[in-house]
């Protein structure tokens, strides 16, 4: 069958013993799609009353809408903690869930019957979402920055790079252009997913300030501009991959400060996947090696080690601990004891008034 020969493939290309060799695609017959719909929340059943009720609904971005939480629309005036009595018309309770009421219901418009305690019931209509990663994404991003500028009472910044193409570019420019104005610095690459970007936000973060610019108005800024002013600390895990392997070396072997979490995937042979079958399958195989100074080719099949090991347990995931960020906070509020921050006065302005005439 058509599978089997899929399958066929992939253990042949298995036998490359390299990363990135993969098969896709093909003449499969296709098959219904029933999308499923999401409320862009947290939904919790509770046993006593068998009834749904909103938990959490998470941050996103609202001028946006697929990035958003349908439920904070404006005008709906939904709370946390409002029981979910019907979806689409249909109730729901321990034998019916608002997912199951919500299979095939993707960006369509939806009923909601609420009851609020003290509040009576109401009816309202929400587009729901086709995937709620968007939106957890920014909730995730947004709570760390948070966390990290309360626990360092401003002093230090935050940012996250989910990959190295495209996105993750945009993702970095979106907030290291004021997180990098803080003392400090947290470079934040867990789950990165590779491209091929790292080069250029490596620069970004190799850049010494050596002055600054001092606009008649408005605030001084750093020459080169963007450049960091304070320590910096890393953080990787198991699902940085590719070009987020070879971030994590990087920012190791350029010397911009400690790298925490645990060592990472371990695939950094590259491909350029251009080659199509007859049936439309395509297969990629290795082209791109990565070779480096304090290693050859030991990347691949191995990845990075961080300098500070910290695992994060399913026991954290469940208790909602991050312990790798934790330990990031401790080690750059170390850090920051031990650096001197450049503050610029700007004193000594030349004097360019003409002299004085002498008395004749």
């Amino acid at each position: 069958s058509r599978s089997e020969f899929s399958d066929l493939m992939w253990e042949m290309q298995g036998e490359l013993g390299t990363s990135h060799c993969y098969e896709f695609g093909g003449d499969y017959r296709p098959r219904p799609m029933w999308l499923q719909g999401f409320l862009g929340a947290d939904l919790v059943y509770r046993r006593k009353t068998r009834t749904w009720h909103i938990g959490r609904i998470p941050r996103g971005d609202g001028w946006d809408p697929p990035h958003a939480s349908p439920l904070a629309a404006p005008g709906l005036g939904v709370k946390e903690g409002d029981e979910i009595v019907a979806v689409a018309g249909e109730a729901v309770g321990a034998k019916r869930s608002p997912e199951e009421c919500l299979v095939h219901r993707a960006c369509q418009p939806v009923q909601l019957s609420l009851r609020r305690r003290g509040g009576g019931s109401r009816t309202i209509t929400v587009e729901t979402l086709s995937a709620e990663y968007p939106l957890r994404y920014r909730d995730w991003v947004e709570s760390n920055r948070a966390r990290v500028h309360r626990a360092t009472k401003g002093r230090v910044g935050y940012v996250h790079i989910p990959d190295m193409g495209a996105r993750g570019f945009s993702e970095f420019h979106r907030y290291f252009l004021s997180e990098v104005e803080h003392d400090g610095l947290i470079v934040d690459v867990r789950f990165n997913g590779g491209g091929h970007v790292s080069q250029l936000i490596l620069q970004k973060l190799l850049r010494k300030r050596i002055g600054y610019g001092k606009p008649r108005w408005g605030k001084p800024y750093s020459y080169p501009m963007h450049a960091p002013v304070g320590p910096m600390v890393g953080l990787t895990n198991e699902y940085a991959g590719s070009d987020g392997d070879m971030f994590s070396h990087g920012f190791k072997a350029y010397g911009l400060g400690p790298l925490i979490g645990v060592r990472t995937w371990g695939g950094v042979v590259g491909i350029w996947p251009r080659h199509a079958l007859v049936d439309g399958t395509v297969t990629t195989q290795p082209e791109f090696s990565a070779w480096y100074f304090d290693g050859g080719y030991g990347l691949e099949n191995y990845g990075v080690d961080p300098d500070i090991e910290v695992e994060i347990k399913p026991q954290d995931h469940a208790a909602g601990h991050d312990p790798q960020m934790e330990r990031a906070l401790t080690e750059i509020e170390k850090l920051l004891t031990k650096t001197r921050i450049p503050r610029p006065d700007f004193e000594g302005r030349p004097d360019l008034s003409p002299p004085s005439l002498p008395d004749v």
